[in-house]
């Protein structure tokens, strides 16, 4: 089991047989191909230097879905054109920033209780995380 360690809190990745599950969960089933093609989407605009898709780990924490991570590289230059960030962070950081930005997104064009729960709790796991600073620079 892979696990990724923030002062409190802990994701866990999610197995194999749980992964078709896992979308739909976060975005709802409503939303799941809008949803998917955003977050790829919003990938290749934030790292177009080092994003060209590929797998992707899915990262839960207390049993509920909480992220996406690219897997690859190990490290992506972010650039994000609207708040002028620019930097390179791990793929688990990547990931934390390109879900936000996804949820983000997405619950300004859908009125979700889901979209709105997942976006809390992606937020209060990234406050903790190792990279808390560029994250939150980088969805500023």
């Amino acid at each position: 089991m892979t696990t990724h360690n923030t002062a409190t809190r802990v994701a866990t990745l999610v197995s194999e047989d749980r992964r078709v599950n896992f979308l739909p969960g976060l975005f709802g089933l409503q939303h799941l191909m809008v949803a998917e093609n955003t977050l790829y989407g919003l990938m290749e605009w934030l790292s177009p230097l080092d994003y060209g898709g590929g797998f992707w780990r899915f990262y839960e924490y207390e049993g509920k879905p909480l992220y996406l991570v690219p897997t690859s590289k190990d490290r992506y230059r972010i650039t994000c054109e609207t708040n002028g960030y620019e930097g390179e962070v791990s793929a688990d950081a990547a990931g934390v920033i390109v879900t936000l930005f996804a949820l983000s997104h997405l619950s300004f064009r859908y009125e979700s209780d889901l979209l709105a729960e997942g976006y809390a709790r992606l937020y209060a796991f990234a406050a903790e995380h190792p990279e808390a600073s560029e994250i939150f620079q980088a969805i500023d």
